[in-house]
């Protein structure tokens, strides 16, 4: 736990943690891993799966007040064939969206343009979860 703000980790909880992405597609995403290791959503209990989704739900609500986004990208990647970075653990990706966000430097320049260093990204966030999750 003393590594949590060097691994990017903003909290955790019995089964699950949130995390930063540490190569963000927009300031803020977010993702929700469980602990255990497994390739499948069938690979964690039902207790797991439901601390999931509301930790989903509250990273939502905690993306929302700090960076007001016009809307929320939710998506899990299962499996290498469906495009899963890291295809042997599960994870939800939680992405605030703003008008126009996205243009052709994350396309053709495989180039991507945030306002925010991550530090301070995690810095607010944490603050949030820290306070009242």
């Amino acid at each position: 736990m003393g590594d949590d703000e060097e691994t990017l980790i903003v909290h955790r909880a019995k089964s699950n943690y949130v995390i930063l992405n540490r190569y963000p597609y927009t300031t803020g995403h977010l993702m929700v891993v469980p602990f255990k290791h497994t390739d499948s959503l069938q690979g964690i209990d039902e207790d797991t799966a439901q601390e999931l989704f509301s930790l989903v739900r509250v990273s939502d609500r905690h993306l929302r007040e700090v960076y007001n986004p016009k809307g929320v990208n939710l998506g899990m990647n299962l499996g290498e064939a469906a495009g899963a970075g890291i295809a042997e653990h599960i994870h939800m990706h939680i992405l605030p969206r703003w008008i126009g966000d996205a243009n052709f430097l994350t396309v053709i320049g495989e180039t991507r343009i945030l306002p925010e260093d991550l530090s301070e990204t995690y810095r607010k966030l944490k603050a949030l979860w820290n306070r009242r999750s």
